[in-house]
């Protein structure tokens, strides 16, 4: 039992609901149901983390844990699931309505509540995890089926194969048998193989076996009636749906037409499996906060903005992006570009004035900080700070570095280390600090990594250059395989020869202060003669975000670069062994 809480008994027709409260009853209360074959306790991490704001209150429900298990398949009827929501809900709140937040058959039951007329006046919202009303399932494949087109036929179908076990559970005797013999005492191992549950004190219940033996009266009492004759129900409470796309049971494709029963509907996608609020609890726990909040009173969040049905589709608008080295540059026009898009966007520098400048063109959607990207500490700190002024980003643009350029006996350790750490391990600690927050929320984003042409035409002229934008390129290869399954998509963009000002304060190794100014001058002319502004480069940046592109050759002698050192090395050899700088 976690610490805090207070449990009691709701007795209802003949039936003790075990309940479990945490927090103050004075502030809002927020009801979790379970779903099947679980119990309250796998509400603990979300309801700890809910309880310091909330008065959260947690039941099991007929037939689970320490509640009674009613005999016949009549009391396992969703007007008697609803009956005793109701129950609880007026002995833990009687004077307030309360926010109803269900997984699973505790999501299916509550529509039935939430659907009922008392709703009214004894619920405020509801947030639904991965368990539709069989009413609008049944209303659902009626319409796909009467209009058989391919999409709506691989829909219907699709989910009817997600739902082989309910045919099974119709199966006399086998199935509560097989949960007494061998699921049961096994369940918590295949939670955790298959769903990537964390086995911890209390879940899978120890009175599993019973429980899902129990609980199979659910389905057999429910699904095909209601599938079979569906009734027309509206949700007049504001409705919040939770869509997991991994979701082994429950498509995201059940979430469509809602809008027909629920006029006041948000609708938000999880990177997460069905038992996302076991995995991801902190994630549940802030989606659930936002949406109270909101109903309370609390102007919506980024994330609810963005999830309302009925809000226009404006490009990056209700996002966030977050832009390293943006003072100057491709950052600057990057910065500029996501907010032309609508996007609010965070300014990032080692020089703040410049970031300010840069925020300042934008407008009051832009936010200028100061960063030095090679310092893990301060990134840290920076993605702490931003996470709690502004959100979690959905865009990370890993723009900043500096150019180093010379043979490589010439370049100093000092040299290697400083390009290292900033064009290299600068990227790595943007990736780190809010990577871990974006997989953390649960709603996916993306990482723009800027790497370089030289990653793949090597050059003489530029060996410390050029290996870091090799690094970043692999990284970023790496951590798009890895980030995958959290939804973070990641790109690597490799300009060529853009027209910024990083060649005014390039490093040229092995030369005097004088030769280093003239090779500068140089550089910089060369550049600009070329006429590639930083600007396209943005809008490559923006387009492969909206296409989740993996590699971005910018320039065309970029593009050839990439082309020649896959299909000619020798060549790409060659033409590296040319001085481009002096």
């Amino acid at each position: 039992m976690p610490s805090g809480s207070r449990d009691r008994v709701v007795h209802r027709d003949g039936v003790d609901l075990f309940t479990v409260e945490q927090g103050d009853p004075g502030d809002p209360t927020v009801l979790l149901v379970h779903g099947y074959p679980d119990t309250h306790a796998m509400w603990d991490e979300v309801a700890d983390l809910l309880a310091e704001d909330h008065h959260v209150v947690r039941y099991d429900t007929r037939g689970a844990g320490r509640s009674t298990a009613p005999r016949g398949l009549a009391a396992y009827r969703l007007a008697e699931l609803a009956e005793d929501l109701f129950a609880v809900v007026d002995a833990v709140s009687p004077h307030a309505p309360v926010h109803v937040v269900a997984h699973d058959w505790g999501s299916i039951q509550a529509w039935e509540a939430v659907t009922d007329r008392r709703a009214a006046t004894r619920l405020a919202s509801f947030t639904s995890i991965s368990g539709p009303c069989l009413d609008h399932v049944g209303h659902w494949l009626r319409r796909r089926f009467t209009a058989p087109t391919p999409r709506n036929l691989r829909q219907a179908l699709g989910q009817l194969l997600h739902s082989w076990y309910i045919y099974a559970f119709h199966v006399p005797v086998l199935p509560g048998l097989l949960w007494r013999t061998v699921l049961g005492p096994r369940w918590g191992g295949l939670l955790q193989r298959v769903e990537g549950v964390p086995r911890r004190p209390g879940h899978p219940a120890p009175s599993i076996s019973r429980d899902a033996a129990n609980g199979v009266a659910l389905y057999r009492a429910n699904v095909f009636p209601r599938l079979g004759a569906p009734r027309a129900r509206t949700a007049q409470v504001p409705v919040q749906v939770v869509v997991p796309t991994r979701d082994r049971y429950v498509t995201p494709q059940l979430a469509e037409d809602l809008e027909r029963w629920v006029p006041r509907l948000w609708r938000r996608t999880a990177q997460a499996g069905h038992w996302f609020p076991a995995t991801h609890p902190a994630a549940v726990a802030r989606m659930v906060e936002e949406f109270t909040d909101h109903v309370d009173g609390a102007p919506m969040t980024r994330g609810l903005q963005r999830a309302r049905h009925g809000s226009p589709d404006t490009g990056f608008g209700n996002r966030l992006v977050v832009v390293t080295g943006a003072g100057r540059g491709i950052g600057r026009a990057t910065a500029a570009a996501f907010a032309a898009r609508g996007a609010e966007v965070v300014v990032a520098d080692i020089d703040l004035d410049a970031a300010e400048r840069t925020a300042a063109e934008i407008g009051p959607a832009a936010y200028a900080y100061h960063l030095d990207v090679a310092d893990e500490a301060a990134v840290a700190a920076f993605a702490e700070e931003v996470e709690g002024e502004h959100g979690v980003p959905d865009v990370l643009v890993n723009n900043a570095g500096i150019g180093v350029a010379g043979p490589f006996l010439a370049t100093s350790g000092a040299d290697w280390r400083r390009v290292v750490d900033v064009n290299l391990l600068g990227v790595v600690n943007g990736c780190r600090a809010f990577g871990a927050l974006m997989a953390q929320r649960g709603e996916g984003g993306h990482i723009v990594n800027l790497s370089s042409a030289a990653a793949f035409a090597h050059s003489r002229s530029l060996p410390a250059y050029s290996a870091t934008k090799a690094a970043v390129l692999a990284l970023s290869e790496s951590l798009r395989a890895d980030l995958a399954r959290d939804g973070i998509g990641v790109t690597a963009i490799c300009p060529g020869v853009v027209a910024t000002d990083i060649t005014a304060t390039t490093r040229f190794t092995g030369v005097d202060e004088v030769e280093q100014q003239r090779l500068r001058h140089k550089a910089t002319a060369a550049y600009a003669r070329r006429g590639f502004g930083p600007e396209k480069v943005a809008e490559e940046i923006v387009r492969a975000v909206e296409r989740n592109a993996a590699v971005v050759p910018v320039t065309p002698e970029a593009k050839v670069a990439r082309v020649v050192s896959r299909f000619a090395p020798g060549l790409a050899r060659a033409l590296g062994r040319v001085d481009v700088v002096r």
